[in-house]
Formats: C-alpha cells, structure tokens, sequence
C-alpha cells in the first residue's frame, strides 16, 4: 500500500486511493484498520472462515455493486498466467526487471487484441 502512485495529470500523484477492493482472503482486522487509520474506504467481504462467533457491533462495508468489479482484475491475471509463465511464477529478484515484463506483457496482450 506504501507503494501505491496514481497518476492523476498535473502535478504530484496521489498516495491514496478513494477506495480498496479486496477478495475474502484479506479479510483481517489488521488491515481494515490500516486502511481506516489512513481513510481509504474498504470493500472487503466478511471472510466465513475467520468468524468463530457472530460479530456484534457495526457490520463492515461490503458494496456488491463496486466489487463486481473485481472479475476484470482477476480474467486480466488469468490471461497473464496462461500467456507469460514467466511472470506468473515472478522468477525475477529485481523489482525493476519484474515491472519491465509486466509491462512487455500488457503490451504484448494489447497488440494482440488489436
């Protein structure tokens, strides 16, 4: 999350997204407080596995209409990992490196299409 930039036109580029989408899988209290201690709004569904109990209090924010969403991340990986084993399995140690092949292969997906 300290890595995140976001390229907004003119001038320096934001550090902080309006709002984070995330599977189940990150459903912990670590991180929602996280994201509220730096007010980014979170879209997190309840994770099943990790309520022991039914949880009493404020329910937390889960809009289905944004996380719908998601599918174009996920069939964008998915065609990342059937096409580019390379960076599927990230066997590059330099950030650097792995961010060139990221982009040589999105890139390379879009002439495709085209």
């Amino acid at each position: 999350m300290a890595d995140i930039r976001i390229n907004i036109g003119r001038g320096r580029p934001r550090t902080r997204p309006v709002e984070v989408v995330a599977d189940a899988g990150y459903d912990s209290d670590s991180i929602r407080a996280y994201l509220r201690r730096r007010g980014i709004k979170s879209n997190i569904p309840a994770n099943k596995r990790n309520q022991k109990k039914p949880s009493r209090g404020r329910p937390t924010r889960f809009d289905e209409a944004t996380y719908k969403n998601r599918g174009v991340v996920e069939r964008f990986f998915g065609w990342l990992k059937l096409g580019f084993r390379r960076i599927a399995t990230r066997h590059e140690r330099i950030d650097a490196c792995f961010q060139g092949f990221l982009q040589l292969a999105a890139f390379l997906m879009i002439w495709r299409r085209i």
